[in-house]
């Protein structure tokens, strides 16, 4: 039997995931599997059957699989029953996702296989070829844009980087403009600018803003990408949670520009976070933070806390709803209120609400 050979390997945006294709005599297959540092969360390698290079074999290839063997998949399930040509590496490429955890196969341009994200999350790997025409225990049957969302969102992902490759297409100064526009309608203009994407994509900034009581800061470009897991957690509701901007305001009886702007840097860490840590941030998280104003140890996430300031209508992105969620500091015994119980932080936001803290940061006396 011939090595093994990887055909490409191809790293996701924040290098948390790596997508391999790999053949040898026999199949053809796509996998996803975690950076070293990151595989006590993620395990187990998810992989998708591609394609036989063998006639397919009458019954499941359970031999290959006692060998520890990619295996063929059973005549049964394929659309093809002949060997199939091995996989050319001048022909592949691997797309991944926007919310950078699943990827998908094109090859010579027509999509072969998708790892969806939400798969990485749960305790069983889930696949969709091309190849395949009936559920199996390998994968499902990919289908077509009209009959399998899972094709019809790899296709929307070909042109959503299609968008972002090509100059004339780009769609960072409008997603910019129509950002900064809300938050000036609101707070004012914006007088200062901060990039904090280190020349990398996405394009990411905080626009800074004020009035004679308080500094206000923003991000933008967070909305671009849906965050990981979203789509698993709340299913047909996700449109609704995956795409977020954050905001920090301090008043300015306490704290002078510098101060102000170094508290908010909190933000430029926080912009990243869902990506680099494949989570994602919602109503009531809780995060820890070395920039915290002096005496506080992080920040509380949160939609709710704003309301005071009124309710700010969001530019859409990408179709769906942006939430804008208010990082308000917290103290130690609040952070460990939060994370000591289910729904901590929902209870925290609460007591928060009940004391008449303000979205806008003074200081406090703790309610924990």
């Amino acid at each position: 039997m011939r090595q093994s050979e990887i055909l490409a390997q191809v790293s996701n945006d924040k290098q948390t995931l790596i997508a391999m294709v790999e053949q040898d005599d026999r199949v053809a297959y796509l996998y996803i599997y975690a950076r070293e540092d990151l595989r006590d969360r993620f395990p187990r390698m998810r992989g998708c059957w591609v394609r036989n290079l063998s006639p397919a074999p009458a019954q499941d290839d359970a031999q290959a699989m006692a060998e520890g063997l990619p295996p063929m998949l059973a005549a049964q399930y394929c659309r093809s029953l002949e060997a199939e040509a091995p996989l050319d590496p001048e022909g592949i490429q691997i797309l991944w996702n926007e919310s950078d955890d699943g990827a998908a196969l094109w090859y010579h341009g027509l999509l072969l296989a998708v790892i969806p994200g939400w798969s990485l999350y749960i305790d069983h790997s889930v696949s969709y070829s091309a190849g395949c025409i009936q559920q199996n225990s390998l994968t499902f049957p990919l289908g077509s844009a009209s009959t399998n969302t899972q094709y019809a969102l790899a296709d929307k992902t070909r042109q959503f980087w299609r968008d972002w490759q090509h100059n004339e297409h780009n769609p960072w100064p409008k997603h910019q403009r129509n950002f900064i526009a809300c938050y000036e309608q609101r707070f004012g203009p914006a007088v200062k600018y901060y990039a904090i994407d280190q020349g990398t994509w996405p394009p990411m900034a905080i626009s800074q803003h004020e009035d004679d009581e308080n500094f206000y800061f923003f991000t933008l470009g967070m909305s671009i990408r849906p965050m990981p897991q979203i789509e698993l957690i709340f299913n047909d509701e996700a449109e609704h949670h995956r795409r977020i901007e954050l905001a920090f305001a301090v008043g300015k009886e306490y704290v002078d520009e510098a101060n102000a702007v170094q508290m908010a840097s909190a933000m430029s860490e926080y912009a990243q976070l869902p990506w680099t840590t494949l989570s994602w941030l919602g109503e009531g998280h809780t995060l820890l933070s070395p920039v915290a104003p002096l005496g506080y140890e992080g920040h509380v996430v949160s939609a709710k806390l704003g309301a005071p300031l009124g309710k700010l209508e969001m530019p859409r992105s990408y179709g769906d709803p942006v939430t804008l969620f208010w990082i308000s500091p917290i103290v130690a015994t609040e952070l460990e209120f939060a994370q000591s119980r289910p729904n901590g932080g929902h209870a925290l936001v609460a007591m928060l609400t009940e004391a008449g803290v303000q979205p806008v940061f003074a200081p406090r006396a703790p309610v924990v």
